[in-house]
Order: structure tokens, then C-alpha cells, then sequence
């Protein structure tokens, strides 16, 4: 089984998410030693945003490429390979000013490709991707699930996982780290003991 393992925290050491993405597959790892992880770290080494020069590579032969053009093709074909390989995705994403961090907006970016992920039909739009199995670690510095300061962060993930086919999914939370330390000690507490007590099997 391949387990892709992504962070996006720009915290390094002192994330939460990356603390917590971390001991999920950990625990994934325990429970099926065979488990073959892919770590991204998109912090450490960004992916370019999707921009025109994105569009113009993928438009452009591959034998007519400039250094950059290839460089940008290569990029997106290589991300989006390393998504479609694995069986399940760990995807640490904190909480930046009401969204994603830019980071992982540019990933999504460069996996949401019609043909590949979702294509579009006569009934409407159609995931390709509903056998994985995604755990997403959420983490904020205040409290958001269920209220409308969430439809950038983890309703926009739900919203596009969902849409490229993913309902095997599982929310790791850990919100409200701001609010002080003893409300980010039970936060991260909570989290770890759902990490504990869930089997993680493969998609």
C-alpha cells in the first residue's frame, strides 16, 4: 500500500499539523508495516503556483519545450502521478488568515486535472479518484469547524476532495491552538487520541 504524506505548514518544528500528520502515519505505519509512504513537504520544497507559463508548457510539444517549459510540464506531471499512485493521502493543513495555505492551494492546482482526477459528462462532473482513502489534519489557531470562517479551510477541502471522487475521509482536528496553552494542550490531546484509537487501513 502507498501512502502519500503531505505537509504544508510553514512552521517547521513548531507546527501542530506537521506534529500531528507526523503521528497519523506513525499509526498507519504500526498497523501495516508494509505501508510504502511519499513525503511532500511543501513548505520546504514549494511547487509553483498554476500561472499561464503552467498552461503554456502542457499546450506546447514536448520536443519544442524551452528549459522552463519543461521544467514546469515536468512538475505538474510528476505531482499528479504521485497523487494518482497513492492508495491514501495524509495532508497536514493548518489554518492561514481563512483558508489553505498557498502552498497547498498550488498542490491541489497541479492534481486537479480533468481526464485525470475528475472528468465532466452529460450528467455533470465525476470523481476518478473515490478509491482513496484521505485523513486530513486541520489545525487553527481559533475554533471554526461547522461555522461559516470554515468555507475556505475545511469545507473547501471537503468540497474538492469530494469533487474528484474522495468520500473515504477522515478529519484529524486540532483547533482553537491559539486560545492558550492549556486550550492548545486539550486541542492536540483530542487529536492524538483519535490518532490512537482509529485503524488505519488502506483505501
Amino acid at each position: 500500500m502507498k501512502l502519500l504524506h503531505i505537509d504544508s505548514s510553514i512552521l517547521g518544528d513548531n507546527s501542530a499539523s506537521r506534529q500531528l500528520s507526523r503521528e497519523v502515519v506513525d499509526a498507519w505505519k504500526a498497523a501495516d508495516p508494509s505501508v510504502q509512504v511519499v513525503y511532500r513537504d511543501l513548505a520546504a520544497d514549494a511547487i509553483a503556483h498554476f500561472s499561464a507559463a503552467t498552461l503554456v508548457a502542457a499546450g506546447t510539444p514536448e520536443d519544442m519545450r524551452d528549459a522552463a517549459q519543461a521544467f514546469e510540464a515536468r512538475l505538474s506531471a510528476e505531482t499528479l502521478a504521485e497523487f494518482l499512485a497513492a492508495d491514501a493521502v495524509v495532508i497536514g493543513a493548518p489554518m492561514y488568515n481563512f483558508t489553505v495555505p498557498t502552498q497547498l492551494k498550488a498542490w491541489i492546482d497541479r492534481v486537479a486535472v480533468a481526464g485525470q482526477t475528475f472528468r465532466y459528462t452529460e450528467a455533470g462532473p465525476e470523481g476518478l479518484c473515490g478509491n482513496k482513502k484521505v485523513v486530513l489534519v486541520s489545525t487553527a489557531g481559533g475554533l471554526h469547524a461547522g461555522q461559516p470562517t470554515a468555507a475556505g479551510h475545511e469545507d473547501f477541502l471537503k468540497v474538492f476532495l469530494g469533487f474528484i471522487g474522495i468520500t473515504d475521509l477522515e478529519i484529524v482536528r486540532a483547533h482553537g491552538l491559539a486560545y492558550g496553552p492549556e486550550q492548545r494542550s486539550q486541542a492536540i490531546d483530542a487529536a492524538q487520541a483519535q490518532i490512537a484509537n482509529e485503524l488505519f487501513v488502506a483505501a
